[in-house]
């Protein structure tokens, strides 16, 4: 457990972060690092059970998640419907469609698996102040991401379920079978089961034809998309797009 000096209150103007990950060297690094930065106030480093079962007696400005175990966004949707008004920004994010999932789950803050113990702290006061706090390597990739889901929308809604469309939209990015499993925390043999019911939908051939496939037909239609159209569960926050 690691708390610093400054755990008794924010009277002294230092914001008060409560550190959550399931790995004991990341939480205990990351605390004690930004502890001697010395701007922040570390309440607790805890793994995601127990900052879920604490958190309501906890006096906290904000949350800082690590993003990159499997099971984060689960612990950032329950932690969120505890303590709404707490902003909670995740580290450790390595890739775009990471990023966007992070936000469906609440996150207003992204730090990536190389960023700085400067830029977690950056991120907080962001949130803090309402904004997006997101380096700009991440804000790349996640309006990349952005850009790829609405080129794909509108082909996919009307053939394929919610599901076949994220896996396409990541095959259409060139992803491998792995990859799209790692990245959606599925089986890899459920990637592939998706991946030929997308091809016979589609009725094309190969794998590697998904990306043409959507390029040629967006190309073949750019009248806008039906609001009725729009997967709700792509929804991303005004604030990161903003940030783009």
């Amino acid at each position: 457990m690691i708390v610093s000096q400054a755990k008794a209150a924010g009277a002294d103007g230092s914001i008060r972060v409560l550190v959550v990950s399931d790995v004991l060297l990341y939480r205990e690094g990351v605390a004690r690092g930004l502890a001697q930065l010395g701007r922040m106030s570390i309440v607790d480093a805890l793994s995601g059970r127990e900052a879920i079962a604490t958190l309501g007696s906890l006096r906290v400005d904000a949350i800082l998640l690590d993003a990159s175990a499997p099971e984060a966004l689960v612990v950032a949707r329950q932690l969120r419907a505890l303590r709404p008004q707490v902003p909670i920004v995740g580290f450790g994010i390595g890739s775009a469609a990471t990023s966007v999932a992070c936000a469906e789950a609440g996150l207003i803050g992204f730090v990536g698996r190389d960023g700085t113990l400067a830029e977690l702290e950056q991120a907080i006061e962001q949130a803090m102040a309402g904004e997006v706090g997101c380096a700009p390597q991440l804000v790349a990739m996640l309006c990349r991401r952005v850009a790829a889901l609405s080129g794909t929308t509108a082909d996919l809604r009307p053939t394929l379920t919610r599901r076949e469309r994220e896996i396409a939209a990541l095959a259409a990015e060139g992803l491998s079978n792995k990859e799209i499993a790692i990245e959606l925390r599925i089986g890899p043999a459920t990637v592939k089961n998706h991946i030929h019911n997308i091809l016979e939908k589609l009725q094309i051939r190969r794998r590697g034809a998904i990306g043409a496939y959507f390029r040629a037909r967006t190309a073949q239609s750019p009248a806008p998309v039906p609001e009725e159209w729009q997967p709700a569960s792509r929804a991303i926050p005004d604030g990161a797009l903003a940030a783009c």
